[in-house]
């Protein structure tokens, strides 16, 4: 082990480093608050940073909490990127609170995270799914439609089983790829002058355009989120996922719209320069009682993340124990993000290929007027049993057809992951699960 009985002395250790930065911290926040001629937004910072201390505390016991009892790593991990999330929106408003000038870019760095978190959560409750229900894609086709909600129930509901996964799950990730690069786009902007933070009828400014994208990106990834939860609420129901679904809302849509709502304040002329807090204009005001608010409801989701993303569901004496550096690497382990972007970006340009019209097969068919676009539509089973002719013999013809079919058929990372613990935990003796199958060892 990395480190032997790390789970017995872990939290000490975090809550005396973290008591003695606390005990260093207030006395040089109490000694800025006296300063003579401080604004009163400094009062304002004060008291944020107060629920910022007694916030943090909650958010770091739920995260260590499922690190010594991390028994189901392929789950525990997306919680516990969700559960930061917390403590960083909390500190980062606090940061913008006590340095306005900057706050553009800590905003904008906290709204990264933001869409990471959704991105996660949606994979989170996939992983669940595909881990109780192996036969998921199967289980859904055999299922009704589910309609779609207002203001688009008119619209022909999406086929059932894996493409309405899919649907799903990309339309959740498209907001974690727009967002980001939304984000840098406003960095550039500010930097050049042209952002107009707060101005929404200045169309020669970035920031109304910005707004939209952004608003209709975060819609549609709420909106496939709640059809994801429509349809398969059943199966979800074991893990409690309306508290959980109520948490992610708060924090990230909530505290999205409340900015929203708080700037057209401002424009309108209702918030108006306060002198007694030295800001430069209303959207300043607009811009630090927004971060104000969230150092204050961060307290209140911080105690409604630890209830609802409990560690107690994953506390298992009898479970092979980890040492701490696999615990806390797997934590920080971002690749499988990596490899999702990278999923859906293909996602995007082979559904942008199969829309465009396609002229050129016509003429490039050959004589039995076969195209290319025409075979990569038809049925897995029917192009499989096409490609892989059978060299001796019906027998050999099944075998290459079956082949075929289980390489094109990518493993799920979740169950290859499930495979791969249970493997650790069985041994090499008996032999190895792969794709469903075992292999015996010779």
């Amino acid at each position: 082990m990395c480190l032997p009985q790390w789970r017995r002395w872990i939290r000490p250790l975090v809550f005396t480093l973290y008591i003695g930065l606390v005990l260093t911290a207030l006395p040089l926040c109490v000694i800025e608050l006296n300063k003579k001629g401080s604004p009163a937004s400094v009062k304002a910072w004060f008291i944020a940073g107060l629920f910022v201390m007694v916030t943090l505390p909650v958010s770091l016991w739920a995260i260590l909490a499922h690190l010594i009892n991390y028994t189901n790593p392929g789950l525990q991990r997306y919680i516990i990127r969700i559960l930061w999330m917390v403590p960083i929106y909390s500190l980062n408003a606090w940061f913008a609170l006590r340095f306005p000038k900057q706050s553009i870019y800590l905003d904008t760095m906290r709204e990264c995270y933001e869409a990471y978190v959704i991105h996660n959560f949606m994979m989170y409750l996939l992983c669940y799914l595909r881990s109780s229900y192996p036969d998921l894609e199967f289980m859904l086709e055999q299922r009704d439609p589910v309609k779609h909600l207002f203001p688009i129930c008119c619209m022909p509901p999406w086929p059932m089983g894996r493409p309405f996964l899919d649907r799903c799950k990309h339309g959740v990730l498209q907001y974690s790829v727009i967002r980001p690069i939304t984000t840098v786009i406003t960095l550039i902007c500010e930097l050049l002058g042209v952002y107009g933070e707060g101005d929404f009828l200045r169309f020669d400014s970035a920031f109304p355009y910005i707004l939209f994208v952004n608003n209709m990106s975060q819609v549609w990834a709420m909106y496939c989120l709640i059809l994801f939860y429509k349809c398969c609420r059943r199966e979800l129901s074991p893990m409690r996922p309306v508290s959980k679904f109520l948490c992610v809302k708060f924090v990230v849509f909530l505290s999205f719209w409340q900015s929203i709502a708080i700037a057209i304040l401002a424009a309108s002329g209702v918030i108006g320069r306060v002198e007694a807090w030295k800001l430069e204009d209303p959207k300043s005001v607009a811009r630090a009682l927004q971060d104000f608010a969230i150092c204050v409801e961060m307290f209140l989701a911080a105690l409604a993340h630890y209830f609802s993303f409990s560690h107690k569901p994953y506390v298992d004496p009898g479970a092979p124990s980890q040492n701490c550096c696999r615990s806390f690497l797997s934590m920080w382990d971002v690749s499988d993000v990596g490899q999702d972007f990278v999923e859906h970006i293909n996602h995007v340009s082979n559904s942008v290929r199969s829309t465009l019209p396609s002229r050129r097969s016509g003429a490039s068919g050959g004589g039995d007027g076969a195209s290319p676009r025409r075979s990569e539509r038809r049925p897995l089973l029917e192009a499989a049993g096409e490609d892989f002719e059978p060299a001796g013999g019906a027998s050999s013809g099944a075998s290459s057809a079956e082949a075929g079919m289980l390489a094109a058929v990518p493993i799920d990372p979740c169950v290859e992951a499930a495979e791969a613990d249970f493997d650790a935990e069985a041994g090499s003796d008996a032999g190895t699960h792969r794709g469903g199958k075992w292999v015996v060892n010779a």
